[in-house]
């Protein structure tokens, strides 16, 4: 079974509205995920996306070209049967969020974080109503419960399909803060990576960059910035 790969079977990927969502069809058949549920996603453009994808496969069906599908797959056999464990992992992050822990040195570090990551807290204070503490160094800093509480709450305001594009947001940048920041339309993708890396940037400025790390950053950026479109698909 090594060896195995699916072999292209269809002639024609086509989006078809069902159950209040869109399903993708294959010569009429309906795309199912791993774990044999119907693939219905909430929204034609990401039904597009996915169908897409199927269209462009040529002779054997690789899945790593596949990443509107894989997510699909993903919000249906995994977020939604542990919904609540999933966004209680994802609500954690708000303890311990990336922009809240500063360097105490170099001076310029400093003000480059100071500079990148105040205007997001005043942002979750005003628009999350959640205003959340900065401290230097790593030791950890207690969150306000009540700015907690209702970071939980808006995590679990999210559909399973946005969960499964918001998870990447978090984990991949370590904030969030940053990932509310992108799903509100307050960073673009492009500009919430940024400033989640402000700490590798600035080591690469001051050590040069390593050809391997390099490789690994750009494979992250390529899923974050990936999860940013899957979420605004989501509608």
């Amino acid at each position: 079974m090594a060896g195995w790969a699916l072999k292209r079977f269809w002639t024609e990927a086509r989006v078809e509205e069902r159950d209040g969502g869109f399903s993708v069809t294959l010569d009429g058949r309906e795309v199912k995920t791993p774990g044999k549920r119907a693939l219905v996603v909430p929204t034609r453009g990401l039904a597009e996306a996915i169908a897409e994808e199927w269209r462009a496969q040529d002779r054997e069906v690789r899945p790593e070209t596949m990443p509107f599908t894989r997510s699909a797959n993903s919000a249906l056999d995994k977020v939604a049967p542990q919904f609540d464990e999933v966004t209680g992992l994802l609500a954690a992050y708000g303890e311990t969020d990336l922009i809240c822990y500063r360097a105490v040195a170099p001076a310029a570090l400093v003000a480059r974080q100071k500079a990148g990551w105040d205007p997001l807290l005043d942002w979750a204070s005003e628009a999350l109503a959640a205003p959340l503490h900065a401290t230097q160094g790593v030791v950890p800093e207690a969150q306000p419960a009540d700015s907690l509480s209702r970071l939980s709450e808006r995590v679990r305001g999210l559909s399973a399909f946005q969960i499964a594009a918001f998870h990447d947001l978090v984990a991949i940048s370590g904030s969030l803060v940053l990932a509310f920041a992108v799903a509100g339309g307050r960073l673009s993708a492009e500009e919430a990576w940024t400033l989640s890396r402000i700490d590798e940037t600035w080591q690469a400025s001051q050590w040069g960059e390593d050809e391997e790390a390099a490789a690994a950053e750009a494979l992250r950026k390529a899923a974050f910035l990936h999860a940013a479109r899957f979420f605004a698909l989501c509608g």
